[in-house]
C-alpha cells in the first residue's frame, strides 16, 4: 500500500506564498503522472496541477502561471509552489496519481486571507 502525506500548508495573506509537499511511501511499484488536488467545503474536489512521467506539467486555469507542480522521484515527494496566492485558493490540497488513485491522505490545508 502507498501512503501520502501533504504538509506545508498554513494561513497566509493574499499575494503570498506557499510550497507544499506530498511524501509518498510504502508501496510504489511504478512512476506515474501525480497531481495536486484541492477541495473547498461544499465543493467537489478538483484537479490543480499535474506532471508527467516525462516531466510535462499541466495546470487549471484557474492557478495557471501562480502555481508549479514538481517532482524528486529519489525522495519519493512531490512538491506544489504556490505564489500569488488568492482567497480562492482557500481549499484542502492533496497528492495523489492522476489516473488509479492511491488511497487518499489527511491533505493539508491552506487559508488565505484578503
Amino acid at each position: 500500500q502507498v501512503q501520502l502525506v501533504e504538509s506545508g500548508g498554513g494561513l497566509v495573506q493574499a499575494g503570498g506564498s506557499l510550497r507544499l509537499s506530498c511524501l509518498a511511501s510504502g508501496s510504489i511499484s511504478s512512476i506515474t503522472t501525480m497531481g495536486w488536488y484541492r477541495q473547498i467545503p461544499g465543493k467537489q474536489r478538483e484537479l490543480v496541477a499535474r506532471i508527467t512521467t516525462g516531466g510535462y506539467t499541466g495546470y487549471a486555469d484557474s492557478v495557471n502561471g501562480r502555481f508549479t507542480i514538481s517532482r524528486d522521484t529519489a525522495k519519493n515527494t512531490l512538491y506544489l509552489q504556490m505564489n500569488s496566492l488568492k482567497p480562492e485558493d482557500t481549499a484542502v490540497y492533496y497528492c495523489n496519481t492522476v489516473y488509479n488513485y492511491y488511497a487518499w491522505g489527511q491533505g493539508t490545508q491552506v487559508t488565505v486571507s484578503s
